[in-house]
């Protein structure tokens, strides 16, 4: 685990006791996560303010395509190619993940702190993410008209 991927600057990551005020209800040191990939369903329990990318590559799962995997900018927000879908989660309040909501794309995993419990589901690419072949609240997978 890596120093510099565990906060975003609003305090302890590991939610320790600096202040009674924090942001959210629960101030345990740890939250849970669920990753949806595929069929499988993976849950575990990660430390109060990680990256969310840097989380499941620690765990293994990948929210690369196969040519991606290697050739990335590495957690920086540059390439889009860490997209996952979240389910359950913060809302989406950065700009890129607001246009990425608007037109059907995968939020980027570098760019979402786990400060709350979350469900994500991996997406299933070749490239990029895909786009949601509908808007509405159908099952996020690839654009098979693509």
């Amino acid at each position: 685990m890596s120093d510099d991927d565990r906060g975003d600057g609003d305090g302890d990551p590991r939610g320790g006791d600096n202040g009674g005020d924090g942001r959210a209800d629960d101030e345990s040191e740890t939250v849970p996560l669920v990753v949806l990939d595929g069929d499988e369903r993976v849950e575990f329990d990660v430390e109060r303010g990680r990256n969310l990318r840097r989380v499941l590559l620690d765990a293994g799962l990948s929210p690369y395509a196969p040519a991606t995997r290697r050739f990335n900018c590495g957690g920086r927000g540059l390439c889009a190619t860490c997209g996952v879908r979240v389910r359950e989660g913060p809302p989406a309040d950065h700009w890129h993940d607001r246009l990425a909501n608007r037109f059907g794309y995968p939020r980027l995993s570098c760019q979402i702190s786990v400060d709350r419990p979350m469900t994500v589901a991996l997406v299933d690419k070749r490239v990029w993410g895909g786009r949601r072949s509908d808007a509405g609240e159908g099952e996020d997978g690839p654009d098979s008209s693509r």
